[in-house]
């Protein structure tokens, strides 16, 4: 599948200096994604500060944000981002036959009661977007405001991520 934008190749254009260093130390490269993100600076900074922050600067424990992204590309059928997720997955504790669990059509099996309710609530925001009253009463009773706002905001953010890379064909 062809790129449908260009990406910018990182250390040829001066004014992205500032913001090559920051993915860089965050991310520790600059990978087709960013690299198709600086075609818009101001884009490309906000992308980094809140994938930064979902990623990397939240309360949830890095399995859980991990099976979100994988459930996420998995639902939206982004595999570039499974590819990429998968290593950071099995770095957070996530086995190779949870990994295998999280593609199929429904997680029923292989996880936590708390860890199944997640992947739930990713799907109904993925696929259905509204979240029935009767599923947020169920994740309520287990997170905190700040925690629901931040499995929330991940499921939202890698949605985000992998509808973008779907659109323009950013990937392998």
């Amino acid at each position: 599948m062809n790129k449908r934008i260009q990406e910018i190749e990182p250390g040829t254009r001066p004014e992205l200096a500032e913001i090559e260093a920051n993915i860089l130390k965050e991310r520790g490269r600059i990978s087709s994604l960013y690299r198709t993100l600086l075609n818009s600076p101001e884009i490309a900074k906000g992308w980094e500060a809140l994938l930064t922050a979902v990623r990397n600067r939240s309360s949830l424990p890095a399995s859980l944000k991990e099976l979100i992204i994988l459930r996420v590309a998995v639902l939206n059928r982004a595999n570039y981002e499974f590819d990429a997720h998968r290593p950071h997955a099995m770095t957070a504790g996530v086995s190779e036959e949870q990994i295998h669990l999280v593609q199929q059509e429904k997680v029923t099996s292989g996880f936590t009661d708390v860890e199944i309710l997640v992947m739930e609530l990713t799907d109904v925001m993925t696929r259905d977007i509204q979240v029935p009253d009767v599923l947020y009463d169920q994740v309520k009773a287990h997170f905190n405001d700040r925690e629901i706002l931040e499995v929330v905001t991940t499921i939202s953010a890698y949605n985000m991520v992998s509808r973008l890379l779907n659109a323009l064909h950013v990937g392998h």
